[in-house]
């Protein structure tokens, strides 16, 4: 159980943002609070509080260097963008959740055998949605988004992606003094600070040794995190000269080594793939990369469904890598079966929140599935709707900024957009394993959308709506903008 200094944390982090706002210039501020939000603060522990989402490590920094980037820094947060497809994806993300609250309404019994085959007595529920529920998920899904709309129009400067890149490889470094010492002694951090660990150790013990887990909610969390900052530190090495170049490549070089004791084979394989594409390859080459890995994520699902991913040929290729990870990959295999059996009673709008979407068992009411992949619990929520448009708002910059970059000449893209959206590709392609798209992802893909309408069309300084009605200074130019509605 979190200990007072988890809730104290998270009350304090607003402070520490409207603090970070005003000593450091916005786009450095945005980043750092949502960055060190993500590592510092504690997993689990959240505010539960009626009528909106769960206040936690990943909605309280996004709520906040919003309300810190408009009330006290005086910058808009432009939230419609140019593109109309866009558009379209954004109102689908934040309204298409309301159909699916009023279509679940019903509450899920668990029928369990009596005392004949022929009787059936209920041994469990799970709660229909209510009408107050609708203010709960579109605020959470508003939420969500923040961080991709304050990126877009902050971190979408040649200078701003690289403050992406830097604070990654930058926060990296440091984090990886906790981690060496779990690494050493086991994943005790987070009971030293916040009272409580926050997996299963078992999981954090592989090939004789510790993964380390930090303030993440797993190791593979952090092992994962690792592998974004290896790429960033390539890339700052590839852009760099003279001293600059050899600091970020040892930089480089030591946080693969991080990598690589954090046992996770999936974020090794990742850095493996990723690393030589960024450090050696033409920028056009990785941004050709990266669409290709979005669009097999936003596949997945109908591939799956129609038996397209060789699923016995992955486990039997992990077996010769290692029996505990063929076991495990066969174990989420299988839950992702059931799952989708599940989600097919449901197809387009999914079975809303409160585990509804999970399999369960009718006589014992315990739960039988474990979801692991991110896709999975988005389609199993949402349906066929929400995750297309989840999935597609974190495809479309990939597909924008690919398509300006083929029309623009050499040089107008900014060197570090390709691996920013190489990371962005590389989360995609990882929550079909884990559940690790949080606000940093969004981030991301928010800052590679505004830098593909910049080249696409000069400038984000058109009149665009903000989430408060004012003054829109924009690329220089002060506009006057609208209510958002």
């Amino acid at each position: 159980m979190p200990n007072a200094i988890a809730y104290l944390a998270l009350l304090l982090w607003p402070a520490m943002c409207l603090l970070l706002f005003r000593k450091l210039p916005v786009e450095r501020a945005i980043l750092w609070s949502l960055l060190a939000g993500y590592l510092l603060l504690p997993p689990l522990a959240e505010f539960d509080l009626p009528l909106v989402p769960d206040m936690n490590k990943y909605t309280i920094p996004s709520l906040a260097a919003f309300l810190a980037c408009v009330l006290v820094a005086r910058k808009p947060v432009p939230v419609w963008p140019s593109h109309p497809a866009i558009k379209v994806l954004i109102v689908l993300f934040v309204a298409g959740v309301i159909p699916t609250v009023l279509t679940n309404r019903d509450p899920v019994l668990f029928l369990g055998l009596g005392q004949s085959e022929s009787m059936r007595v209920i041994t469990g529920a799970k709660p229909g949605l209510r009408w107050i529920d609708i203010a709960s998920v579109v605020s959470n899904q508003l939420i969500v988004l923040l961080p991709f709309f304050l990126a877009r129009r902050y971190l979408s400067t040649d200078a701003g992606l690289r403050a992406i890149l830097v604070a990654l490889a930058a926060s990296a470094l440091a984090y990886s003094l906790p981690a060496l010492l779990e690494i050493m002694i086991g994943p005790k951090v987070n009971i030293w600070v916040y009272g409580f660990f926050q997996h299963s150790l078992s999981q954090m013990i592989r090939n004789g040794g510790y993964r380390p887990i930090v303030f993440l909610p797993h190791g593979l969390w952090l092992a994962f995190f690792t592998m974004t900052a290896v790429l960033a530190a390539a890339a700052l090495a590839k852009a760099a000269k003279g001293p600059d170049r050899i600091r970020f490549a040892m930089a480089t070089v030591y946080l693969f080594a991080v990598l690589v004791l954090c046992k996770s084979l999936a974020s090794l394989l990742y850095g493996l793939a990723f690393t030589p594409l960024v450090a050696l390859t033409p920028m056009r080459l990785q941004l050709r990369a990266a669409l290709l890995l979005a669009v097999v994520a936003f596949c997945f699902p109908a591939l799956r469904n129609l038996g397209l991913i060789p699923t016995e040929a992955l486990v039997s290729l992990a077996e010769q890598i290692s029996p505990d990870r063929a076991r495990s990959l066969a174990y989420r295999f299988e839950n992702e079966q059931l799952l989708l059996e599940r989600a097919a009673e449901r197809p387009w709008l999914g079975w809303g929140g409160w585990g509804r979407w999970l399999v369960w068992d009718h006589d014992s009411g315990e739960r039988i599935s474990v979801p692991d992949g991110y896709w999975i619990i988005t389609f199993g929520t949402y349906g066929w709707l929400g995750y297309v448009a989840e999935m597609g708002l974190l495809t479309a910059p990939l597909a924008l900024l690919a398509a300006q970059a083929r029309k623009q000449p050499g040089g107008a893209v900014s060197r570090f957009a390709a691996p920013v959206a190489l990371i962005l590709a590389a989360t995609m392609v990882d929550m079909l394993i884990n559940a690790t798209l949080i606000p940093f992802t969004w981030m991301c893909a928010g800052a590679v959308l505004g830098h593909a309408e910049r080249l696409k069309y000069g400038s984000l300084s058109r009149p665009k709506p903000t989430l408060f009605g004012g003054t829109q200074a924009l690329d220089g130019q002060t506009r006057r903008a609208g209510p958002l509605m």
